[in-house]
């Protein structure tokens, strides 16, 4: 799509006269139409002719370091983004590990704690069997002792 711009805003625009302007045009440098009695004057072409040729080496200087800047910038925000991914992956490698660790901690755990069960029901038993044994000897050692002090009183006799 062209853009046309009329005499006076081309004017403004090169910082030209109105008499360069209309010699530019006269010398075909300048792309122009008439259109009801107004100049209008193509600027996208004619650009280059209007700015002075020191400038548009300044102009593309200045667009190659962009270009370069730009450049840069991009290959910075690659890298980024890559270490991004790396770390992203890193950090879901570290998760599954501890994730893994959690489910064998737990079932350790609760290996452990049927264990503890398991031997808490032995020492309960064993207490059983124990108390037991106290009350089956104070009873065979008490009629001993009795057998004993009923000897006794016999031998006094």
């Amino acid at each position: 799509m062209k853009t046309w711009l009329n005499l006076e805003e081309f004017e403004k625009f090169s910082g030209k006269t109105k008499k360069e302007i209309l010699a530019l045009c006269k010398e075909k440098k300048l792309k122009c139409k008439k259109q009801d009695g107004e100049i209008f004057i193509e600027i996208e072409q004619n650009a280059l002719s209007v700015v002075p040729s020191n400038e548009v080496e300044i102009v593309q200087k200045e667009h190659s370091i962009a270009e370069r800047t730009i450049s840069m910038l991009l290959n910075l925000h690659e890298k980024v983004l890559m270490s991004k991914d790396e770390t992203i992956e890193a950090l879901k490698d570290e998760n599954q590990f501890l994730k893994e660790s959690l489910i064998k901690i737990q079932e350790d755990y609760e290996t452990q704690k049927k264990t503890i069960e398991r031997l808490q029901k032995q020492l309960e038993i064993t207490q059983e069997e124990l108390e037991f044994c106290r009350r089956k000897y104070k009873l065979m050692w008490g009629q001993v002792l009795k057998k004993t002090d009923k000897e006794e009183e016999c031998k006094k006799e």
